[in-house]
């Protein structure tokens, strides 16, 4: 594991700067070409042309048409050919054909046809005034630079408001987080609001059970296994860490609540939601350890750093050029971890929490990891509006009665062999049996 994610940082060949997700407010108001949209939609952005390592058009038109293969037969590909779904999602999806792929790997479009007039609703249903107060105050903040949601009375954020209001009201146990503004509004970029509600409803409950409820348990349990690992596959990191005081809180939350919108170029934030949706949370522990390793890999890189706020300023200012989407996701795909061993580590920290913790245990359990895993529980289920298996039915049939012991006949001294016939009156009732071997018949008299 230590060879795939070592201490020497890997330097990346010279790629063009795509920054398209960051920026400043004096974009907005600058000269007419810095207010030029990229093809993601963010105002001046650098990204209004693929940049070098982007596939070209003849390759991307055969991916599209291998993607349209597969979400025309969904149900058939994810019964015999996940792997080449998930082959695919790591190359990364067409972006003509996410808002399709989408819900298909979250399994949203079971929920919104199984339910097919909740959102509806919802969205027509007045909100928490608790709620929809702080809603309400988080909705510029989400990508102010994005066409969609540059003005108030926008159609993005208006649709943001709908999406996490009825979010709030369909789990009103859990109300509503201020990390899930910008996993709704990378969801309204791609799809109607309808769609983005149910996949945010999968993320929230499918893929990251425990992380945007009042107590964030699972947050804190991940935590723990982030750190574990960094020790067991980056230990000088880890160690750097240790020594001036940084740990997993610091930093996490932001990568994993927001699924990296916020920390990553844009191109690269949609790649990592490719595999995320596929193969579940183990990419964003892949994708964590990966910035870890970009920022301390090096011992230059650690003496650096020589605080908290020098380490944490390392972690939050990776140079773009090493965050290319190509470059980074080929490295993230490296990182030699499995499923099996994050549930094993999940076990070993569970079993280390303390019983004094307040609020409820993590249920780690209750996450499902990726796409196959929900489409076979969504299967079990019959398909009938609910996203967790049912435990199935065993019918055992009862024993049929024994039958009574066939008595033997007492044949003592009544035995010859001969015909089956009688000299006088009509022939013995009864089946004959044949005697092996021979062309006699053994006869009984009663």
């Amino acid at each position: 594991m230590a060879q795939a994610l070592g201490e020497d940082l890997v330097q990346p060949l010279e790629l063009q700067d795509d920054s398209s997700s960051l920026g400043s407010d004096s974009e907005l108001s600058g000269p007419g070409p810095y207010r030029q949209a990229d093809r993601y939609g963010f105002i001046g952005g650098s990204s209004a042309e693929p940049g070098p390592g982007h596939p070209p058009a003849d390759l991307i038109r055969q991916r599209e048409m291998k993607w349209v293969e597969m979400t025309s037969h969904w149900e058939k590909t994810m019964s015999r050919r996940y792997k080449k779904v998930k082959t695919q999602c790591r190359k990364g999806i067409p972006s003509a054909l996410r808002a399709r792929c989408w819900p298909l790997l979250c399994g949203a479009h079971v929920c919104q046809k199984n339910s097919p007039d909740i959102y509806q609703k919802l969205a027509e249903a007045p909100g928490d005034p608790q709620w929809m107060e702080t809603i309400s105050r988080d909705l510029h903040r989400q990508f102010p630079l994005h066409e969609m949601f540059v003005s108030p009375q926008g159609h993005g954020q208006q649709g943001l408001l709908q999406v996490l209001k009825a979010y709030t009201l369909h789990r009103p146990e859990q109300g509503y987080c201020q990390a899930q503004g910008p996993v709704a509004a990378v969801l309204l970029m791609h799809l109607p609001p309808e769609e983005a509600f149910w996949c945010l409803v999968q993320i929230c409950e499918v893929y990251l059970p425990g992380y945007y409820g009042p107590h964030m348990e699972a947050v804190q349990l991940d935590a723990e296994v982030f750190m574990a690992l960094l020790r067991r596959l980056l230990p000088r990191a880890h160690k750097h860490l240790q020594q001036v005081g940084v740990g997993p809180l610091l930093y996490l939350p932001e990568w994993f609540l927001c699924l990296f919108a916020r920390s990553l170029p844009f191109p690269t934030v949609l790649r990592v939601w490719d595999a995320f949706l596929s193969e579940g949370v183990k990419v964003l522990f892949r994708v964590g350890l990966t910035l870890v390793r970009l920022a301390l890999g090096t011992t230059e890189q650690r003496l650096a750093c020589p605080g908290l706020l020098e380490t944490l300023g390392a972690l939050r200012a990776i140079p773009p050029t090493q965050l290319q989407e190509e470059v980074f996701m080929s490295q993230v795909h490296s990182v030699a971890l499995s499923e099996q061993d994050l549930q094993r580590e999940i076990r070993v920290q569970l079993a280390r929490l303390p019983e004094s913790t307040s609020g409820p245990p993590p249920r780690p359990q209750a996450r499902l990891p990726g796409a196959q895993a929900i489409f076979e529980a969504q299967q079990l289920a019959g398909v009938r509006g609910g996203t967790r298996p049912e435990v199935p039915r065993i019918v055992v049939q009862p024993p049929e009665e024994p039958r009574p012991p066939r008595r033997k006949p007492q044949t003592r001294g009544k035995t010859f062999h001969g015909l089956l016939t009688r000299s006088r009156g009509p022939p013995l009732e009864g089946p004959s049996r044949s005697h092996r071997g021979s062309a006699s018949f053994l006869d009984t008299r009663f």
